[in-house]
This record gives structure tokens, sequence and C-alpha cells, in this order.
């Protein structure tokens, strides 16, 4: 069932290259998918408020032609409040990511690569902010299947 939503879900973040998208996996709650010119791991949050104009995610891309590996990305599930800081939480460790809108993104490639190290033994991820209107925006992932996802993005982009 877990695997149909995030099915669902990568569908509607891009009509056009859904024809070329293949599937990698799904591992619990996570998934892994090929297209061309970038991989990526992907789940939806477990707990969020959903919007009807678009789906809350958190990914891992590699992106092999730029250069780009291992990059997180972080849809939220409110516009975020200009201004207001985007804190993600794996277990017992926080950073501050950047962004602006309903998007988020780590601030370099050093803490991308400490968030992903930090998935991949992780529990869970909680990602908050405060919304355009103020109100607290709390998107709540689980790891379980995260490290094995990215692994298959990473090895289906290194080939």
């Amino acid at each position: 069932m877990r695997g149909a939503i995030i099915l669902l879900l990568l569908l509607n973040l891009a009509a056009p290259a859904a024809a070329q998208r293949q599937s990698l996996g799904a591992f619990f709650q996570w998934g892994a998918f090929e297209e061309p010119g970038r991989c990526f791991a992907i789940a939806e949050p477990e707990r969020s408020l959903r919007p009807l104009e678009w789906k809350p995610f958190a990914s891992v891309g590699y992106w092999p032609d730029r250069g780009a590996r291992g990059q997180l990305h972080v849809r939220l599930s409110r516009q975020k409040r200009e201004g207001s800081a985007v804190l993600l939480k794996i277990d017992d460790r926080t950073w501050q990511l950047i962004g602006g809108g309903n998007n988020a993104w780590a601030p370099d490639r050093r803490v991308d690569a400490e968030i992903v190290a930090a998935m991949r033994t992780g529990v869970d991820m909680t990602v908050e902010t405060r919304s355009a209107s103020g109100a607290r925006v709390r998107d709540y992932y689980l790891l379980r299947g995260a490290a094995t996802a990215i692994d298959a993005a990473a090895i289906a982009c290194a080939r």
C-alpha cells in the first residue's frame, strides 16, 4: 500500500517525465526512481497537513551530469513564512535548512552529507518551520528503508 502511495506521489510531481521514469524499488516508506539525468530516493511524510496544491515529500537526489550527489530536497506541507527557519531533526541532531516558499534544502554539500549519513542510521526525521499564517508546520518521516532507497538511487546514477 505504501509503495503505491509513493508511486502516485511521484506521478503527480512531473507528469511529462513519468513516461520515462523507472522504479528502482519500494523500501518500506521510501521509493527509489531513475529518470533521464537524475535518480532519487523519496518519501512522503508519515504525518503532516496535506495541502491540495502539492504533495509534501523528502528526497535525496543524484544528477551525474551536474556532479551533484546526495542532495536533500524537502517539499513542505505548507508555505514557509518569510524569515522563518526550517529545522530538520534526525533523532537527537538538528540542522537548519535554507529555502523559501514550500521548498527547503541543505545549505551546502557538507551538510547534505551529514544529513544523508544520519538518515542511514536514524529512526525518524522531522522538518519544522512556521507557515505564512504563523502556524507551526511539522512534517514527520519514518527513515526505515531510506538507506536502501538512497543506495538504489546512487547505484543507478553511477552506471
